[in-house]
């Protein structure tokens, strides 16, 4: 295999020095445009590391949990067990919201058992509200956002547990009175199921984990998860709360950001070691679903609802151009241009050719994810040991991402030509062709 592969690296260095032009295909766009990307991840988490001191809490603000139901079962219960017994002193306030509880009878059930069950707990509180009628997740979130007491609400998905000093750990992030937002790290919980599982464990500690945390310290943070974030709750009511459409994780984020350029010194964190553990896709057509959904959801957000909100005036520069290169063209443009050069290659060079600028393009995005592994392993983890074992993974990563490349170039056109987000699973049909068009 070893021997096979270097004889396609020398075929291929042989038509390199017989044809200048092809020295252009050792730097394709994709390269150009992540290797900026890469350096700023890995020096934002070199220097979050060297400025990470350790925070003593000497207030502890009220939180209140919104967590958002639909289908769960049984399962809510780990959800409402892991936030009641949090090790943080102040109160907290678990408001879980069922959505569309008359069909939703063994979700809407089991949440009323997990009410039961700690009533009386001291300084915490679960609350069931039942939404009879289904109106989706974003419906969902604003109806636990209304009634919350809390002066930071964190949203959290159903199918998610946490870390018993998740928040403890994510109140550090607010006593600087500059956040007015952060994210939490989530973890796969399903990550043995089989090598979907696994691939997508790799994605959250490399993309999600690590990336977000080196993107925070730059003060260029992507997204603040939907299925884990926290906000100031006063400033979340004044942006307008979650907002109807789909992807309404990236819509609030963008208009934080939005908010935050007329107060230069507000804050979106990221919370690198508050966890929560979350279920993935562990079939192949159930990742591709999930995918066409929240890449479909890019372009609609970044090219349609706010095409004129990502300028300088409102993002400032640095948000600007990173949203620019990294939300439109990198994952908006990009898998476009992964096909188009992908067909060109196979059209217009021979089959070696392309079969060795594949390998080299393979070998250069697996030597990236071992160096952002290795960063992630010594700078990042809080389950380094365990985290380790996902090294004899590392080699079908690369294989992993040009794979969801192309997922992300059929979501994309499928958008344009469809407007799937129309079609989300959710929110019913009806919410969303009753939202404004763009």
């Amino acid at each position: 295999m070893l021997q096979d592969s270097l004889v396609l690296l020398d075929y291929f260095r042989g038509m390199l020095l017989h044809n200048e032009e092809l020295w252009l295909l050792l730097f394709p766009v994709m390269i150009v445009i992540e290797l900026p990307l890469y350096l700023l991840v890995l020096t934002g988490i070199f220097r979050w590391s060297y400025n990470n001191k350790d925070v003593e809490l000497t207030q502890f603000p009220s939180v209140s949990f919104v967590i958002t139901c639909y289908g769960e079962g049984d399962a809510i219960r780990i959800t409402i067990d892991t936030l009641v017994e949090q090790v943080y002193p102040g109160y907290i306030e678990i408001l879980v919201v069922v959505d569309g509880a008359v069909q939703n009878q063994e979700t809407y059930q089991a949440a009323l058992n997990g009410e039961s069950y700690h009533a009386g707990v001291r300084n915490r509180k679960v609350r069931v509200i039942p939404k009879w009628q289904r109106g989706g997740r974003v419906s969902t979130l604003n109806a636990g956002l209304s009634v919350a007491k809390g002066e930071i609400v964190i949203n959290v998905d159903g199918d998610t547990s946490f870390d018993n000093d998740m928040v403890f750990t994510m109140m550090k992030q607010f006593t600087s009175k500059d956040v007015i937002a952060s994210g939490g790290a989530l973890r796969v919980r399903n990550y043995d199921v089989n090598i979907f599982t696994k691939m997508q464990s790799l994605e959250y500690m490399l993309s999600m984990q690590a990336g977000k945390t080196g993107m925070a310290t730059w003060g260029v943070l992507n997204n603040i998860s939907g299925a884990f974030g926290a906000f100031r709750k006063n400033l979340l009511k004044q942006v307008g709360g979650w907002d109807t459409h789909t992807a309404e994780d990236l819509d609030l984020t963008i208009r934080l950001k939005q908010y935050k350029r007329r107060y230069p010194n507000n804050k979106l964190a990221f919370a690198t070691h508050a966890i929560g553990h979350t279920d993935v896709p562990d079939t192949l057509k159930g990742l591709v679903m999930q995918r066409l959904r929240w890449d479909g959801d890019l372009l609609f957000l970044f090219l349609r609802k706010h095409n004129e909100g990502i300028s300088p005036s409102l993002l400032g520069w640095g948000n600007f151009l990173f949203t620019l290169v990294y939300g439109v063209v990198q994952n908006v443009l990009l898998p476009l241009l992964v096909v188009i050069f992908t067909a060109y290659m196979l059209i217009a060079y021979p089959f070696k050719f392309v079969l060795a600028l594949m390998l080299l393009l393979y070998l250069t995005y697996l030597f990236l994810s071992l160096i952002i592994f290795v960063v992630y392993i010594g700078l990042v983890s809080e389950r380094a040991k365990e985290d380790l074992k996902f090294t004899k993974w590392l080699f079908l990563y690369p294989i992993y991402q040009f794979f969801m490349r192309l997922i992300t170039a059929f979501s994309i056109v499928n958008e344009v030509v469809r407007r799937s987000h129309e079609e989300s699973s959710m929110a019913p049909w009806w919410v969303l062709k009753r939202g404004k068009k763009f």
